[in-house]
């Protein structure tokens, strides 16, 4: 019985151990940055091939990417919308070509992520180094999606894929909400000049 006790405590101490020694993830949520309009830099890496380029997105499924390198894709651009995928080098379109199909196919899974998640009012994960860590699920497999302090985001990734984004000095062009507001309080306050506005012809009584 001793022996057992023993044992047991033995087995005890080593279970406390170990997961005093795992770090806790800490869940953690922020304010969703992600439905607005924004370009940034991208760095890309994707198995043996690394890619940097601009990208920007315009709304939910209408992205755009503009390659600095590898030579084999620098200058190229290429534009998501309504499902289809147009390329094109200084203004002049033709078909994807085979050395972006690769990229192509994970900039949809970016946008895919980027968009579902652009839904939610706030954005929920784990945060770790001032980020937050947001997992999820698309056809092309598991992701995580990393943001900032602003909830904007910071990078891309999926471990099965090899792949791997980063994103830099991002910057904002307009937000869905604000922007409907604007142009709400635009109308407004156009209908309410055109009915205070008096004909300069007509003289004061």
């Amino acid at each position: 019985m001793k022996r057992l006790f023993t044992f047991v405590s033995v087995i005890f101490a080593v279970i406390c151990l170990t997961s005093c020694s795992v770090p806790l993830k800490k869940t953690a949520s922020r304010s969703n940055g992600l439905n607005c309009s924004f370009t940034a830099a991208a760095s890309i890496t994707l198995d043996k091939l690394q890619a940097e380029g601009t990208i920007s997105r315009h709304g939910a499924g209408i992205w755009d990417m503009e390659f600095s390198s590898p030579n084999s894709l620098s200058g190229i651009k290429l534009e998501f919308s309504e499902g289809n995928t147009r390329a094109s080098y200084k203004g002049l379109s033709f078909s994807v070509p085979q050395s972006a199909v690769p990229v192509r196919a994970m900039l949809l899974n970016l946008m895919k992520a980027v968009d579902d998640n652009a839904a939610a009012e706030e954005l929920s994960g784990d945060e770790k180094d001032g980020l937050l860590a947001i997992s999820g699920k698309l056809d092309g497999g598991s992701y995580t999606l990393k943001v900032d302090k602003e909830g904007r985001l910071s990078g891309f990734e999926m471990p099965n894929n090899d792949l791997k984004m980063s994103f830099t000095e991002l910057k904002v062009i307009s937000e869905s909400n604000k922007s409907a507001e604007t142009t709400e309080l635009t109308s407004v306050t156009e209908t309410v000049t055109s009915e205070t506005v008096t004909d300069p012809t007509k003289s004061e009584t």
